[in-house]
């Protein structure tokens, strides 16, 4: 276990090009204020665009919380830094001694200079990505699978995988315009769960599609349309292997996806509202048609 220590105390391993190691014990832990050259992997975090060319084309994304990093890390993320508020090493000491990662300590200022907004949980961690599996071994291996047709809002992104989790839903598949699942602030709202939820992405499009309904799915498209079948009404034996179709938000799934779809499917609103936007959308279908199954198991 390490304790903080000025550089001048014996086991210090003492200045960096990030800074000033604290002690070693087995955690390579370091503090860093003025030089942040080592930090490239925090910067802008802030900055949608930048990121979102950034981390794929490098290979890592970025997980903030204590609870998020331990679930990247039980998935098998390699780490490849840590950077935290000094009051966070206590809490993660077990952790950082599991990881062959620099770990880097910052006030919360210089936090806040490097990614551009203020960590109020205090604690990020730059991981590796894992490659995807094949998007049809993963659906042939899958009784319940979600689809995401140009969900672009990396928060509704998240809530779609942590409803997934919650409800059942064995693997998602996202489309070639989706939005990252691994985008920070996906991960953060997912609370972990895209670590949890096998999920890959489907770049032929709206191709692919055939490729799913012909590993065994019926293809379920979410729409609003009044003549859509409620999906409370859809018989239990179509929904014992589903591919549930959700499009982006506002405009919902595209011609050509309903168009390949086998069923469409609404929920039934009252009050004068036509419509849930997606996350809350696809959380009420992933239950309505676990109810199903459940019946047709009867």
């Amino acid at each position: 276990m390490w304790q903080p220590a000025d550089a001048s105390d014996e086991g210090c391993d003492g200045a960096t090009a990030a800074g000033t190691i604290i002690r070693r014990v087995t955690a390579d832990v370091r503090r860093v204020a003025g030089d942040l050259s080592a930090l490239g992997d925090y910067v802008d975090l802030t900055d949608v665009e930048l990121r979102r060319r950034k981390e794929p084309a490098e290979g890592l994304f970025v997980a903030e919380g204590e609870k998020v990093i331990r679930r990247a890390v039980a998935a098998g993320h390699p780490v490849r830094s840590l950077l935290l508020e000094e009051k966070w090493l206590p809490a993660l000491s077990d952790l950082l001694d599991q990881v062959d990662a620099p770990v880097y300590v910052a006030e919360p200022d210089t936090l806040r200079r490097v990614t551009g907004y203020s960590v109020h949980r205090g604690a990020l961690a730059a991981m590796s990505r894992l490659p995807l599996p094949p998007p049809l071994d993963l659906a042939r291996s899958a009784r319940t699978v979600a689809v995401l047709e140009d969900l672009v809002d990396h928060t509704n992104v998240g809530a779609v995988f942590r409803s997934a989790a919650g409800l059942g839903v064995d693997a998602v598949l996202v489309g070639p315009r989706c939005a990252d699942p691994l985008y920070r602030r996906s991960v953060k709202v997912s609370m972990g769960a895209v670590f949890s939820v096998p999920w890959s992405r489907l770049d032929a499009w709206p191709a692919a599609l055939s490729d799913v309904r012909a590993s065994g799915h019926t293809l379920l498209a979410l729409t609003p349309a009044a003549d859509a079948t409620a999906i409370g009404d859809l018989p239990p034996a179509v929904t014992d292997r589903y591919a549930l179709l959700v499009g982006s938000e506002g405009p919902g799934l595209s011609q050509a996806a309903l168009d390949a779809a086998d069923h469409r499917v609404r929920i039934p609103m009252s009050g004068g509202v036509d419509s849930l936007n997606a996350a809350a959308a696809s959380a009420v279908a992933f239950y309505a048609l676990s109810q199903r199954q459940a019946q047709s198991r009867r």
